[in-house]
Formats: structure tokens, C-alpha cells, sequence
């Protein structure tokens, strides 16, 4: 987001929030808050003896191989990320491979929220369109039958359409927006095993943080909703698509140093392990426009939700943007204090900076503080 990028320490601060996502080790060393190790004991201070001159020469022996040893373990390391950078960065040029094959958009999806943002919206209009995606109707028949909303305990609703109209066209709002995102996630984040959740749980709650803060000010909530929860979509698409090329590359590179009976090369390989701060450079660099890109590449209609998206990769101060995206950009903003502050890893100047740069005022932390910002609440009759 440009709108954070203007500023040196608020964009560090923003960068420890995405790092945050990734894993907090990563971030606690991205705020240099790292552990120490006690060296006490080690072998080298432990060591009371003098060498003997063979001794000494067989150890700047051992100390040269070595040295060979981890340079080339530096270099294979090195041009491995080189050729994966090089990989990535030609896939992330192929939006339509992006939209269809790594996130996976069907046609469906974005037509079903359209249909929802006009007024003369009904259940029946998007029946048809719901039942063409198997894992909505799953999602949704699970919605219904689970305890809190089933009409009847000794009754199961099996019909995804029937269960659309148990839900009803307020909770589809909600939900649509929020199953839609929920698909696209990542199916794992390995090796990084909190970081699927870590994307759910902001996107969800800079998605309630949005409709709360456009409640109180009076514009439409399902507009604020939508463009929250979307507005994290090209972070789901470059870590999707990052670690899925890292696992590809990784075996292929394993198995042909395995058939060429390379030990040594194949040894080195073996040991390779995702690099966080690759994944990190790719998510600042590429997370905001890429959520643009995406979103336009959906065509909607009556959802006005793609302005406010540009504006929030592109707009260089909160007065630039539009009503919408300023929303967004508070609710982004508050929630990455939140998570930060959580794990003390921002101090009360950055936490200033931070705020004051979306002009977050006093009244409305207070106001999403007090809310539920975490939850989904729906209303069945």
C-alpha cells in the first residue's frame, strides 16, 4: 500500500505486520528483538590445552575445506532463490494463470456478489449461479445445519438451494464475501503453520473493522465489507503462489541431483528451507497491485468495490482516496496495531504514526475496540 510507504517508519511498522503473519520468530527478528545465545561452555571456551604443530595444521586444513565447503552451500543456496525469483516473478506476469489456476476464480463467484450489491437483490437470482460451485454448496449446507440455526434439530437441510433461503439475503452478505475468500486461501502454508489462519483471521477482521466504521458513517455496508475482505487477495495469491512454486522447484532440483549422483550438490539441496525474507519482499512489493489486478479482472457491475481497491495500492495519502478505501485503509491500519501491540512489537510512537497516518481518530478506535471485530453474526429467523 503506497498510502504506507511514504513514510520510513511506518512502513517498517506495516512490514513487521506482514512479517507478523508469517511467523512471529520472523517478525521478532525483523524488530531485532532476537534472543541471545549463552556461548558459555562452548567448546572453544572450554579448550585449555596448546596444539601440537600437527594438531594445528590438520585444523587450518579442516578450517580451509570448510570454508570451500560453505561457500559452495552460500552459492547453491544463493542461485537456487535466483532461478525461483526469476520463476515467480514470470507468474506473477501472467495474471489470467494467477486468477484462474492459483486462486482458482470461477465466474460464479464474483457474478453472486454483484447480484447481492444491487437493491432489488433476491435469494432466487443467485440459486443457479450458488449450486454450479460444489464447495459453496458444501459450505453452505453445513452453515445451515449446523445447531445454533437449524429450524428443527430432528430435520437435515441436504439442497443448497433450500439452504440459501434459510439464510436469507442479510446473512448471504456476510457470507458470500466471507466463504469467497475462505476458498481462496491457501490450502497450506507449510512450512509456515500459523500463517493460513494469520491470513483468515485479519482479512475477516479488516472486513468487520470496514462495515463497522461505514455503519457509523453512514455509507454502505456491504460495499465496506466486500472491499475489506477482498482487499486481502493478492497477499492469498502471492503466498500460494510462492510456496507452491518453492515445493515444485525444491523436489525437481532434489531429484535430478539424486539421478545425476551428485552427493554433494544433492546434500546441500536436501538442506534448503523456504526463505521468509523472499516471501516478505514479494508481499510488499507485489500484495496491493496485485488485489487491484484481480479484482478488475472480475468485471463487476453494481459492486463498486474496484476504485477503492486502486486507491489502496495506488493512492499516496488518505485525502486522495476514495470514501470506501479510506475505510479500508483505517481498518487495515488498526488491525495491524492490534496484532503488533499483541506481541509487543511496536512501541507507543510507531502505534501514533502508524494511526494518525489514516487519519484513525480518537472516537473511532474506541468505537472498534468495543465492537466485535472477530466474529461473523448472523441473524436467522
Amino acid at each position: 500500500m503506497q498510502i504506507f510507504e511514504n513514510n520510513q517508519t511506518v512502513a517498517t511498522v506495516y512490514q513487521r505486520a506482514i512479517s507478523l503473519s508469517i511467523c512471529k520468530d520472523f517478525a521478532e527478528k525483523q524488530s531485532g528483538k532476537v534472543s541471545m545465545v549463552d556461548h558459555q561452555g562452548s567448546e572453544q571456551e572450554n579448550r585449555r590445552r596448546e596444539l601440537l604443530s600437527v594438531e594445528v595444521q590438520a585444523q587450518q586444513e579442516k578450517i580451509i575445506a570448510e570454508h570451500g565447503e560453505e561457500h559452495f552451500r552460500k552459492q547453491t543456496k544463493l542461485n537456487f532463490f535466483s532461478r525461483l525469483r526469476t520463476q515467480i516473478n514470470s507468474d506473477f506476469d501472467n495474471k489470467e494463470h494467477l486468477y484462474h489456476y492459483i486462486l482458482g476464480i470461477e465466474d460464479a463467484c464474483p457474478a453472486i456478489l454483484d447480484i447481492l450489491s444491487a437493491s432489488a437483490a433476491s435469494v432466487n437470482q443467485i440459486k443457479d449461479l450458488a449450486a454450479s460451485l460444489p464447495w459453496l454448496t458444501i459450505d453452505l449446507i453445513s452453515l445451515v445445519n449446523k445447531p445454533q440455526y437449524r429450524k428443527r434439530a430432528d430435520v437435515q437441510v441436504t439442497d443448497a438451494k433450500l439452504a440459501l433461503s434459510y439464510i436469507g439475503l442479510d446473512n448471504l452478505k456476510l457470507v458470500m464475501p466471507t466463504f469467497t475468500l475462505k476458498h481462496w486461501l491457501p490450502t497450506s502454508t507449510a512450512p509456515y503453520g500459523l500463517m493460513k489462519r494469520k491470513l483468515w483471521n485479519d482479512s475477516l477482521s479488516i472486513a468487520l473493522a470496514s462495515r463497522v466504521l461505514a455503519k457509523e458513517q453512514g455509507l454502505d455496508e456491504f460495499t465496506a465489507f466486500t472491499t475489506g475482505m477482498l482487499s486481502n487477495i493478492g497477499r492469498l495469491a502471492v503466498t500460494r503462489c510462492y510456496l507452491t512454486k518453492f515445493s515444485e522447484m525444491h523436489k525437481k532440483e532434489v531429484r535430478e541431483a539424486f539421478e545425476k549422483k551428485d552427493k554433494r550438490l544433492h546434500n546441500v539441496l536436501s538442506k534448503i528451507e523456504t526463505s521468509e525474507g523472499l516471501l516478505l519482499e514479494q508481499l510488499i512489493m507485489r500484495s496491493s497491485q496485485l488485489s487491484a489486478d484481480l479484482i478488475e479482472k472480475m468485471h463487476f457491475k453494481r459492486l463498486a468495490i474496484t476504485e477503492p481497491i486502486f486507491d489502496l495500492a495506488y493512492a499516496d495519502s488518505i485525502e486522495k482516496m476514495h470514501p470506501i478505501a479510506q475505510l479500508v485503509a483505517k481498518a487495515k491500519a488498526y488491525i495491524a496495531f492490534r496484532a503488533l501491540a499483541k506481541e509487543e512489537l511496536i512501541d507507543s510512537d510507531e502505534s501514533k504514526k502508524l494511526l494518525s497516518t489514516v487519519n484513525l481518530t480518537p472516537a473511532e478506535i474506541t468505537l472498534l475496540k468495543k465492537s466485535d471485530i472477530d466474529h461473523i453474526k448472523l441473524n436467522f429467523n
